[in-house]
């Protein structure tokens, strides 16, 4: 008697949660919040996607500062870029960053660590142990 009770009214409450948004991944590539002033382009937050990348700051700096064509400074936390740039063209670059220096190639996890062998960089990840030399350049 009191299973058929309980089971009722867990079925009852997990009709009542609501339903999850998330795509079940524990990873997601931020997106660069970017303002334009003047001729000038503002990623405000730069500092909180190299954290989330778990890569320095400099290095993404020199990769958007190539990819980009454009002379950048890191002011404290954000990013100042030399021209008008839209979020689409900056997202698009940080995506491809991620995909050349942060995703392992085996099994997809950005949990990698990047460093050099003689003048070879190479990317080791750590939650599968695979160990690919990057062919990029930062």
């Amino acid at each position: 008697m009191q299973d058929k009770e309980y089971l009722t009214l867990l079925k009852k409450a997990k009709a009542e949660l609501p339903k999850s948004e998330s795509k079940g991944e524990r990873f997601e590539i931020p997106k660069a919040n970017a303002l334009i002033q003047g001729n000038k382009t503002i990623i405000n937050n730069f500092a909180q996607i190299c954290s989330i990348l778990r890569r320095d700051q400099a290095q993404l700096l020199k990769y958007l500062q190539r990819e980009l064509a454009t002379p950048a400074v890191i002011d404290n936390q954000r990013l100042v870029l030399g021209r008008k740039l839209p979020d689409e063209e900056i997202n698009k670059r940080i995506v491809n960053f991620c995909n050349d220096f942060v995703l392992c190639k085996e099994c997809g996890k950005p949990d990698t660590q990047l460093f050099k062998e003689d003048r070879i960089l190479f990317m080791k990840c750590t939650a599968c142990g695979a160990k690919h030399s990057v062919t990029s350049k930062i």
